[in-house]
């Protein structure tokens, strides 16, 4: 079982898998931050730097309801940044806060090892699919 300790002042001394109120508020945040569009927001603005929302929506191939919502959950989180710029059309950036970038360097290890897994992947879908049609 992964344990890991977890140690603050609202929590005392929790061990994830043994903890009940350290899980209920981990699961939350990572139901959010573990979707297939949070992840791949990240690494854009992790990768690209500030970005508008039409450049993301572009560069992620996301419409543009998945992606507001995505952005706002995120910002809620305090992962990412909303700027508006006092102008006419008015103009938004998003950017990664400090907490966002902590955040970057474990998504970035799991895009990594995706990229370097994805024949193995691709093969075992195969597989899988061959052995079960539906």
């Amino acid at each position: 079982m992964f344990e890991t300790s977890i140690k603050d002042d609202t929590m005392k001394d929790h061990t994830i898998g043994h903890c009940p109120m350290a899980c209920e508020k981990l699961n939350g945040f990572m139901s959010r931050v573990g979707d297939r569009w949070s992840v791949l927001v990240i690494l854009a603005l992790d990768g690209m730097g500030m970005m508008r929302f039409n450049e993301l929506k572009r560069h992620l191939g996301i419409t543009q309801r998945m992606l507001s919502r995505t952005l706002r959950e995120l910002e809620r989180d305090g992962l990412v940044r909303r700027t508006v710029h006092d102008t006419v059309p008015p103009r938004v950036d998003y950017e990664l806060t400090a907490l966002g970038e902590s955040f970057g360097d474990p998504i970035r290890y799991l895009g990594d090892w995706g990229l370097k897994h994805l024949e193995q992947i691709d093969a075992a879908r195969a597989d899988f699919d061959a052995k079960h049609p539906d």
